[in-house]
């Protein structure tokens, strides 16, 4: 029986020239993620997906670790096509360790033998196709941090674009300036996990927050839409020091960035601290309006954060777009993005006019055919 290991290692293609540069005794140095590992011959990079072979960068192609149609409301986007249907995909393998990582059996599948994910056979022609039949409008790259596997999204989102479908990325935003660059004509919506602000809490996730934070600022100056969510952990990062200084770092880059605030549950190896409440996230949302953040969103408890699930607009208050969960209530933003009532031009990525919700709740895709396991 084969290896998880070895049936990835069958499915690969050299790196695109400008994600990585050889150095001296074969080694390689990749630009995929914040890491920019030096990766010496017939070694791995941190996120166990990209290696040398040969002085050759060699990285992951022609599977997906699984597939799921989703409300766009779940990645979380908000100001991004309300409603619509975003078809989800991913690979296998991680920059980073979360403990709490809630996908942790396809980011973990190849540092932790309990994470098993048996990939499936595809191809980008094959995953649009299968977008299109769900009735998907946003094609998404996510389970695993997408930008160690930049290659396989972009190739997928040509396709996805010659069909005219939306893409975006789910992702925890440790990016470069070249990895971006060379996304940056494929992708239209970029959510970023900000999972903290003090440096001390990514080296525990095994990061640094200086990558980060230099990736957001990039992804807004390049009009990528962007979106950003910090899971609230008790005791781990919500602190409102910590809160206020994370805050006022978005405002600082744009007041109009929605924020997502979203409830923590224990997962994975992480099971001491307390689930999140609501009145801790009604915290959040008053230090972020205190900071300056116009759209803020306090997630992952429908129902019990008052008027925090909303979209409102910021001049005169009024509803704009009625949620509960991931289902659309009510929906009054005018076509070309502003308030019925005042006016005021609301940022994001609108339709031209709501066409309905296919779904409020994740599914899995119909037509599973179109994909088999890779044996």
């Amino acid at each position: 029986m084969p290896t998880l290991r070895s049936v990835l290692d069958a499915r690969v293609r050299e790196a695109d020239p400008g994600l990585y540069e050889k150095l001296d005794n074969r080694r390689v140095r990749c630009f995929a993620c914040g890491h920019c590992c030096p990766i010496p011959e017939g070694q791995p990079g941190v996120c166990k997906v990209r290696y040398n072979r040969g002085g050759t960068l060699y990285v992951p192609w022609g599977y997906t670790a699984g597939t799921q149609c989703d409300p766009v409301e779940k990645k979380p986007f908000f100001h991004a096509h309300p409603g619509a249907l975003a078809y989800s995909f991913g690979m296998l393998g991680c920059d980073l360790h979360c403990a709490y990582c809630q996908n942790w059996v396809t980011s973990q599948a190849l540092r932790d033998p309990s994470a098993v994910s048996p990939p499936l056979e595809a191809s980008p022609k094959l995953l649009v196709r299968d977008a299109i039949a769900q009735g998907a409008k946003i094609l998404v790259s996510t389970y695993n941090e997408p930008l160690i596997t930049s290659e396989w999204a972009v190739a997928v989102f040509k396709e996805a674009k010659a069909a005219g479908l939306i893409t975006g990325f789910v992702s925890n935003g440790n990016g470069t300036p070249q990895v971006l660059e060379y996304l940056r004509p494929w992708l239209d919506l970029y959510k970023v996990d900000l999972k903290s602000f003090d440096d001390r809490h990514y080296h525990e996730l095994g990061g640094r927050i200086g990558p980060i934070l230099d990736s957001i600022r990039r992804i807004h100056q390049m009009g990528l839409w962007l979106e950003i969510v910090t899971l609230l952990i008790p005791g781990f990062n919500d602190s409102p020091d910590e809160l206020r200084r994370l805050t006022e770092f978005l405002a600082g880059i744009s007041p109009n960035i929605p924020w997502h605030v979203t409830a923590f549950h224990g997962d994975y190896k992480m099971t001491n601290p307390r689930d999140t409440r609501p009145e801790d996230l009604l915290r959040a949302v008053e230090i972020g309006r205190q900071s300056g953040l116009r759209y803020i969103y306090a997630g992952n408890l429908p129902g019990m954060v008052g008027p925090w699930e909303h979209t409102r607009c910021p001049q005169c208050s009024e509803i704009l777009i009625e949620r509960h969960g991931y289902l659309i209530r009510n929906y009054r933003l005018t076509p070309d993005g502003h308030c019925p009532q005042c006016a005021t031009a609301i940022p994001g990525r609108w339709s031209a006019r709501f066409e309905g919700q296919i779904a409020s709740r994740p599914f899995l895709p119909r037509e599973r055919s179109f994909l088999f396991t890779i044996r």
